[in-house]
């Protein structure tokens, strides 16, 4: 049997990938194509976490008007407010960036 010349090969290849719909790659250069004919995963991510129904905030702002207590809200405010009397709330936010200078240099 006689060898098959490379270029017969490669228009035999062209040819099927014309058929089969892939992408002629003579040099086997790593082209991504494997991930590109991938399924999406955004739509099966989105499926997978339930529809977020409204909240109390989403009702407050639709209706304004009406007087609203909402208790974990108020245990929230409640509870830092503790936390601060004790000395443990969260540090007061920089003012000025001027104040950080006025005070002394480098520590040494």
């Amino acid at each position: 049997m006689a060898a098959v010349p490379r270029s017969r090969i490669l228009d035999l290849m062209k040819v099927q990938s014309r058929i089969f719909n892939t992408i002629f790659n003579p040099t086997g250069a790593r082209l991504g194509n494997n991930v590109l004919r991938q399924r999406l995963r955004g739509p099966a991510l989105a499926a997978y976490y339930p529809r977020r129904i409204a909240t109390f905030q989403d009702l407050k702002q639709a209706y304004p008007q009406w007087e609203m207590y909402d208790e974990k809200e108020e245990d929230r405010l409640e509870h830092l407010q503790i936390m601060k009397a004790k000395g443990k709330g969260a540090p007061k936010k920089k003012r000025v960036a001027t104040e950080k200078k006025g005070r002394g240099g480098k520590k040494r």
